[in-house]
């Protein structure tokens, strides 16, 4: 499957950022893909997207059955992207036993802009991760925009998903899925 991208001087360009009413913060992304088809809805096992962690060791989301898994598709030049990190990293350590939160990033050149990126934000404390290949984020279907979060449920089903950014939409719909609604 072939995967089609704007390039990123474009998509800097259209993923100016437009104030929706309560804050809520959107990229204007017609036209981004990581995928083609349809985006992974509610019920779609997503237990095969992979990913790899700073030290290139391979993970799945099915490593993490049992447990609410938030991923957030993210890029270091996103402007929404960075406006959610910090709300990100605090659920990302706030997960424990419960929970676990996945911040993959699509950025072009991987851990080359990444860990620039998260050395110059250490305040952030954030651990990242990157697709292991051109068909790790597969499962989750085409993605128009970013961030692109996703709650998966323990069997490893999207629960929810959305693009943008709003103050406290993740916690929100995790705590959902945490109780099972």
């Amino acid at each position: 499957m072939s995967e089609a991208y704007v390039p990123e001087s474009r998509w800097r360009m259209v993923a100016a950022v437009a104030l929706v009413g309560g804050g809520l913060l959107l990229a204007g992304v017609m036209g981004f893909r990581t995928l083609r088809g349809d985006g992974a809805t509610a019920g779609a096992d997503v237990s095969r997207v992979a990913f790899l962690d700073p030290e290139g060791t391979r993970h799945t989301v099915a490593d993490y059955k049992g447990k609410v898994v938030v991923v957030d598709v993210w890029a270091t030049w996103c402007p929404p992207c960075r406006k959610s990190l910090p709300e990100v990293a605090e659920l990302q350590k706030a997960g424990g036993d419960r929970y676990v939160v996945l911040p993959i990033s699509v950025d072009r050149n991987g851990w080359a802009d990444v860990t620039p990126f998260l050395s110059k934000n250490p305040q952030l404390g954030l651990k990242a991760y990157v697709p292991d290949g051109r068909g790790g984020l597969e499962p989750l279907g085409e993605i128009r925009g970013i961030p692109t979060t996703f709650i998966i449920d323990r069997e490893g089903r999207v629960v929810k998903r959305w693009s943008g950014y709003g103050e406290g939409m993740a916690k929100r719909a995790l705590d959902e899925a945490l109780q099972g609604r």
